[in-house]
């Protein structure tokens, strides 16, 4: 009996000794998982990758739009003006838009120009790159506050638009022309795109859906995302006419593939994302920017692996990325910054 209590014993001791021996593994574990953690985010936010560029204090910039030989237009939304950035010298010149103007999106047209969504002025605006003249296309009378969004080129040269007030439109540059529509569901028309063939679609944030726009007759179809009530907020085309969105209340990314009308998604690494912009690069890399983790993630699609990146900045609220060849453009809406991300330098990734 006696030597049974004392085997009981001994097990019992070495037992403990071996769980206290596992706790400190763990503790020590523990703690070089969480310094090399934090080794990961502080090596990420002073990344070389990233260049900023200071903006005049207020400008609140939300779209950004890179020229192809070196400038970078930006709306200062804040100040009613347009903006353009040097990144060379790192200088600006501001160009106001006007009393009352409210620009949200910017991007550089065929023709050099910058072609404003105004939303403030209710008005498609155009800022010659050479003169710097501004010229206006209001919106009909009968169009009044369509919060003006989002614009993009088709083929023709013709400029079309979003407005979250529930509208969608075609501007022709040449004789002034423009027609205006109602998106389906009301409220929410927010980014567009155009793909390779031409094809139009828009992402409506409020409505949750993909519209693909008949160029002739104006008319969109509602294509459902196969998560319900996702925020398609912006969208953007691959080189294979791929649409690729940002699902902004489900934290995903989402692509439909018109060639066989079917979606894929992917969740954004971490707990509680929130996708705002998205760009799609010249070799098919998918950027996004989440604001719950204040990061830039890049997805490849041929791996189906992201990789964050933590923006420099805390609070940057970053609403809209465009990009060039071997750059990604972000605007920092909360810190009054422009920040260029050099693509080619990022490698690896984690699922």
């Amino acid at each position: 009996m006696e030597a049974d209590v004392i085997h009981i014993a001994n097990a019992v001791a070495s037992a403990t000794v071996k769980g206290i021996f596992a706790s400190r593994f763990f503790r020590y574990f523990a703690s070089v998982l969480v310094g090399a953690m934090w080794a990961t985010v502080s090596a990420q936010a002073q990344s070389p990758s990233f260049d900023s560029f200071a903006v005049p204090s207020g400008s609140a910039p939300h779209d950004v739009a890179p020229e192809p030989g070196g400038a970078v237009w930006y709306t200062a939304q804040a100040q009613g003006a347009v903006g353009r950035l040097d990144p060379r010298s790192g200088k600006t010149e501001r160009i106001p838009l006007g009393n009352g103007s409210a620009p949200h999106g910017v991007i550089v047209g065929p023709d050099g120009a910058a072609w404003i969504t105004d939303g403030g002025l209710n008005a498609i605006v155009r800022v010659d790159s050479k003169t710097l003249a501004v010229r206006r296309f209001a919106l009909p009378k009968d169009r009044r506050n369509a919060n003006l969004n989002t614009a993009v080129f088709d083929k023709r040269g013709h400029l079309w638009f979003t407005g979250q007030g529930g509208i969608y439109g075609e501007l022709d540059p040449e004789s002034g022309g423009m027609r205006v529509f109602d998106a389906p569901r009301g409220p929410g028309a927010y980014g567009i795109c155009v793909t390779p063939d031409g094809s139009l679609y828009f992402a409506s944030l409020a409505g949750s859906y993909l519209g693909r726009i008949d160029p002739v007759t104006g008319a969109a179809q509602v294509i459902e995302p196969p998560t319900p009530e996702q925020g398609a907020r912006r969208a953007w085309s691959d080189s294979k006419g791929r649409v690729w969105i940002s699902e902004w209340n489900a934290g995903k990314v989402g692509a439909f593939d018109p060639a066989t009308h079917r979606w894929r998604e992917w969740k954004l690494p971490g707990s509680n994302s929130h996708a705002y912009a998205i760009f799609v690069d010249d070799q098919d890399i998918v950027w996004l920017s989440e604001w719950s983790a204040n990061a830039l993630v890049r997805f490849d699609p041929r791996t189906e692996r992201f990789e964050t990146f933590a923006l420099p900045r805390p609070h940057a609220n970053v609403r809209q990325m465009m990009g060039r060849p071997g750059e990604v453009w972000l605007s920092e809406s909360g810190t009054d910054h422009l920040l260029r991300y050099r693509s080619g330098a990022a490698v690896g990734g984690s699922k």
